[in-house]
């Protein structure tokens, strides 16, 4: 087990030092020149000489050859220092620092309820197959599956914000500055969020308990007289919720990245909103620092599903 999670920490550095070196190619391919966009007009038409535009090249390093660039944001990682921004002119652990908490507090919601609400209507949907409640919690799951979240955000904002007045339409606040305010804000976005999550969740794990009901050992659990309750939560949910945890995992980063949607809908200043204004405004510092941080976040998510493996299922072993 040990030379397996070494095994599997180092790919995750090789993961992530091939992620950055992708993300950091691509924003410099991209068309146009950062400093004209951190220039306003009036500054540029002060700049009379290219040593000026030169000057502020060299601040933010971008008069350096692509790979003396990469090497540099690189080292500097390893110390902790992401860079500073181009465009706003602050650090980029400063944005990350302030998005990335509004990010957690929608995603760790939306993970839980996703699993609270998802495994136990799985579970129904498989002993109940066939029958009304089976039918319901699968259409409404297929309907979960291929409704698009931005949409559905938008029908939310029409009907309880505008046209009801219910909830908020837009914004976050912190739950340690007005717990109840902060909740109404969120109630529309997790609900969204949870769309794909729950659906997911509940297609996998009925179809993973309808394979392991027909066991043989789970036939000789019903020989033996055992009640169904006993059945289906000591032996049936444990081999079939394997599947599920690949899902969930998978899930994690599925429902940070699915926040750039949501977060920009609802104008939420979380890590997909600030990768979208960052990259709109070729702000390179703050879209390598995003995508090394949600790079980070799936490789461990990955890993701790491929190590929970060992645990839910003894059969599992790794040399």
């Amino acid at each position: 087990m040990k030379t397996y999670i070494i095994h599997r920490l180092i790919q995750a550095v090789l993961v992530l030092l091939l992620a950055t070196c992708i993300i950091f190619c691509i924003m410099r391919l991209l068309p146009g020149d950062p400093i004209l966009l951190y220039l306003s007009q009036d500054d540029y038409s002060r700049m009379t000489s290219e040593e000026e535009i030169a000057a502020l090249r060299h601040r933010f390093g971008l008069d350096k050859s692509l790979p003396r660039q990469y090497i540099d944001w690189i080292s500097g990682v390893v110390r902790g220092d992401l860079g500073d921004s181009i465009f706003w002119g602050t650090t980029v652990k400063e944005e990350i620092a302030r998005a990335l908490p509004v990010t957690f507090h929608l995603g760790i919601i939306t993970f839980i309820l996703a699993q609270f609400i998802g495994i136990p209507a799985g579970v129904i949907c498989a002993v109940k197959r066939g029958k009304c409640s089976d039918t319901i919690l699968t259409v409404f799951a297929n309907i979960g599956i291929t409704a698009p979240v931005f949409w559905v955000g938008i029908l939310f904002i029409y009907l309880f914000g505008l046209h009801l007045g219910l909830l908020p339409i837009q914004g976050y606040t912190s739950p340690f500055e007005d717990f109840w305010l902060s909740t109404r804000k969120i109630i529309m976005p997790v609900f969204c969020l949870l769309l794909f999550p729950v659906s997911g969740t509940v297609r996998q794990t009925r179809s993973a308990m309808l394979e392991v009901i027909r066991q043989d050992y789970i036939r000789t659990a019903w020989s033996k007289g055992l009640t169904e309750r006993t059945i289906i939560m000591r032996h049936a949910v444990k081999n079939g919720i394997i599947p599920v945890v690949t899902l969930a995992g998978m899930g994690i980063p599925m429902i940070l990245g699915g926040q750039v949607l949501i977060e920009t809908v609802f104008n939420i200043p979380g890590m997909g909103r600030l990768a979208v204004d960052a990259l709109f405004s070729q702000d390179y510092a703050i879209v390598q620092g995003v995508a090394l941080v949600m790079s980070t976040i799936v490789v461990l998510s990955n890993l701790t599903v491929d190590i929970s493996y060992g645990w839910l299922d003894p059969r599992v072993r790794y040399g």
